[in-house]
């Protein structure tokens, strides 16, 4: 097995995708849960997250080549959504999640863009381009199974810190994570379009 391949994706990836980040979002989406819709909206995420990186990472190219899609494109959409996401946050606008919406909210945003978005994408495209031998297949394998493991690992123990802060705690909290993630996305945003005008 490629042990280089494999810490250098792991910890690219799980830079990345940042794990503790994602935490202030995730309790702001379902701080109304109950605790096991809580921890399935926590599985549900992780496993929309793992399945979009395998996708990427074995197909990502030919797909967004068919698509004609580029990359920047890809950030600047994720950087919108992320945006509407956060507006949502900020203002308080909807009713929050119904037991009908929790699949949603588990899928979008926190799965994909949150979780697996562009930059996480761009990495795992990148790094399946090294991918010419078994062993740094297995080593790539390894690498996205561990940093999932991570994330689900980050996401189930957030109920302590919701049991800590109660319920005006994550009113704040959700606040907070509307500010940040509107910055996450407008810094998604302007990264693509850079990309865009430096294409040219």
């Amino acid at each position: 097995m490629n042990a280089r391949l494999l810490g250098e994706f792991f910890v690219t990836l799980l830079v990345i995708m940042d794990p503790p980040g994602s935490i202030p979002v995730f309790l702001s989406l379902t701080g109304t849960h109950s605790r096991q819709a809580r921890r399935r909206s926590a599985d549900l995420a992780v496993a929309t997250a793992f399945v979009v990186i395998v996708a990427f990472a074995l197909f990502g190219q030919q797909v967004l080549e068919y698509l004609h899609v580029t990359l920047p494109a890809l950030q600047v959409a994720g950087g919108l959504l992320l945006l509407l996401v956060a507006l949502e946050l900020l203002m308080g606008w909807g009713a929050g999640p119904t037991s009908s919406g929790d699949a949603n909210v588990s899928m979008v945003p926190l799965g994909t863009p949150l979780l697996a978005g562009p930059g996480a994408i761009a990495a795992t495209i990148v790094f399946a381009k090294s991918v010419h031998h078994f062993r740094d297949g297995l080593a790539l394998a390894l690498a996205i199974i561990g940093v999932h493991v991570v994330i689900w690992l980050t996401l189930r123990f957030s109920t302590v810190i919701l049991r800590v802060l109660r319920r005006s705690g994550v009113t704040l909290l959700t606040r907070i994570a509307g500010l940040l993630l509107s910055a996450i996305a407008v810094q998604l945003a302007a990264d693509g379009i850079r990309a865009f005008v430096d294409a040219r």
